[in-house]
């Protein structure tokens, strides 16, 4: 008598899945276990968030008596404070202002995501989309009143310190990165000491010292916009982990890249440009993925120092006596925005690291 085995696809769709769930879920003792306790908490959980969140929630409510009434999660709070929240103490009746420079801003993202714009056409987009954000900011010409970014915050604050920190990080991480490769020894040292200060000291540090102390090292007369300081210290922050990441990327490139191309008799920037670095830096889009979306994240730090951003925002708007009390609802909605924000960055990473082919298919 023969014996036959059968493959999922043989078994048919319920077949199929019986196999999938058992070599997934219940492949051992151990696995079984925490398979059974996961859909246990799940069974108490989610019928109880769902009743806080859906079932028992105010959508529509005109003071927090009544969202406390209802029993649920207070939607209506969001609602009401949902402008304060996106863009802080800018004027009220100009807020449509920061919303058309995020959507700009976010424009400008997804158009740097298309590999037809990787040329001078994207510094042109990125000109355009900067400039007309100044105007919608500040205003001052157009018809449009001033407004100082000290009335700045919320969303806007959160976008421009991520993304301007990243750019300023990306290319300075780079050149610490073949500073600390070099061969002349006060470079080395200077990229090395760099690196390792910053590394070992917390984002918080850099912000006070940029906050508080940078100012007293300063000729008299001379200040620096708050704003500006915290970005710089974001940026020097984070270009020292671009700076490592990258150096584990140009240790990954086999010698043999750096010999063939000096016997084509290029330079050292020539190899650089035009063969090692675009190996390297491929190798490492996925940490380097994760130092920006960590840097975004560490946005909200810079309410330590007074700035308006995003969380300040958030953690402003429950000083309302008439609302207080719903602090989970608020962060909850602005953790709703980092994710959206944190996981479409994510995605994007993995989709090109696919496009580029860095990973090695089995």
């Amino acid at each position: 008598m023969q014996n036959t085995l059968h493959t999922p696809q043989d078994l048919g769709l319920i077949g199929s899945t019986i196999v999938w769930l058992r070599e997934r879920f219940f492949s051992s003792i151990g696995n079984s276990i925490l398979t059974i306790l996961s859909v246990w908490l799940l069974l108490i959980a989610i019928p109880a968030l769902f009743d806080w969140g859906f079932t028992r929630a105010s959508f529509l409510a005109d003071n927090a008596q009544e969202c406390r009434a209802a029993g649920g999660a207070c939607w209506a709070f969001i609602g009401e404070k949902y402008r304060f929240i996106l863009f802080g103490t800018y004027p009220y009746e100009q807020q449509w202002r920061p919303f058309l420079a995020v959507a700009l801003f976010i424009l400008m993202l997804i158009a740097s995501t298309w590999r037809r714009l990787w040329n001078i056409k994207l510094l042109f987009v990125w000109g355009f989309g900067l400039a007309s954000s100044a105007i919608l900011m500040w205003g001052g010409i157009f018809g449009l009143t001033y407004v100082e970014n000290t009335n700045w915050g919320g969303l806007p604050i959160t976008l421009l310190l991520a993304t301007f920190a990243n750019i300023l990080a990306f290319p300075l991480g780079v050149l610490l990165a073949l500073g600390r490769r070099s061969k002349m020894p006060a470079i080395k040292s200077m990229c090395v000491v760099y690196i390792e200060l910053i590394r070992g000291v917390p984002l918080i540090s850099l912000l006070f010292m940029a906050s508080l102390m940078l100012p007293l090292f300063l000729p008299e007369g001379i200040t620096i916009d708050k704003l500006l300081r915290a970005l710089i210290a974001m940026a020097l922050f984070s270009a020292a982990y671009v700076a490592e990441t990258v150096r584990g990327g140009l240790q990954a490139i086999p010698k043999g890249q750096i010999e063939g191309a000096e016997s084509l008799g290029l330079g050292y920037w020539q190899q650089m440009r035009l063969i090692i670095l675009p190996q390297a830096l491929k190798i490492v889009i996925p940490p380097l993925v994760g130092i920006f979306i960590a840097l975004f994240k560490d946005t909200s730090l810079v309410v330590v120092v007074g700035i308006f951003d995003l969380t300040l925002a958030a953690k402003t708007s429950l000083v309302d006596p008439k609302w207080q009390g719903f602090s989970i609802e608020v962060y909850i909605f602005i953790s709703l925005i980092y994710f959206i924000f944190c996981f479409s960055m994510s995605k994007y990473s993995q989709a090109l690291e696919k496009r580029l082919a860095v990973g090695q298919k089995r």
